[in-house]
């Protein structure tokens, strides 16, 4: 099952890739709603290799989700591949420059079963999927406009 969707962003690609790359605040953002996030790798900069473990309760169970930094490509594309119990997936950003003071950002997500129960569980989203889809470019949509307004209040 994939989800995609572009947004564009007034402020140039490097400037947006590097707010991108503020991984210390997502893993506060997700502490904020619940999940508990650990970084289990040594990098000291964002790079190529870096890991996260996270635990969370979703639909009433317990999950718990690896996170792979699998490409850091500095200020194009970064993508993530995540593995669980029964799914694993891949979140991927591409930036490219519209102008010098204009950001394209695209993201896409694929979830793959890996046992029966997972494929159960995306059969059920597949039902739902317009609404899914929908509230998913909502939230880049949002992400987007929230980066518009930090990087513009830095200019």
């Amino acid at each position: 099952m994939k989800f995609s969707t572009r947004e564009d962003i007034n402020a140039p690609v490097e400037q947006v890739f590097e707010m991108l790359a503020d991984f210390r605040g997502y893993e506060r953002g997700a502490r904020q709603r619940g999940a508990q996030v650990q970084r289990v790798d040594g990098l000291t900069e964002p790079d190529v290799g870096m890991r996260w473990t996270a635990k969370f309760v979703m639909r009433g169970k317990p999950r718990k989700l690896d996170i792979v930094l699998a490409e850091f490509d500095r200020p194009d594309t970064m993508i993530f591949s995540t593995a669980s119990k029964g799914l694993s997936g891949q979140l991927t950003i591409d930036l490219m420059a519209m102008s010098r003071t204009r950001t394209r950002v695209s993201v896409a997500l694929e979830l793959k079963p890996k046992n029966l129960s997972a494929r159960l569980m995306i059969q059920s989203l597949r039902l739902g999927k317009a609404k899914l889809n929908k509230r998913f470019k909502q939230r880049v949509a949002e992400l987007s406009r929230d980066a518009e307004k930090r990087l513009g209040s830095m200019a």
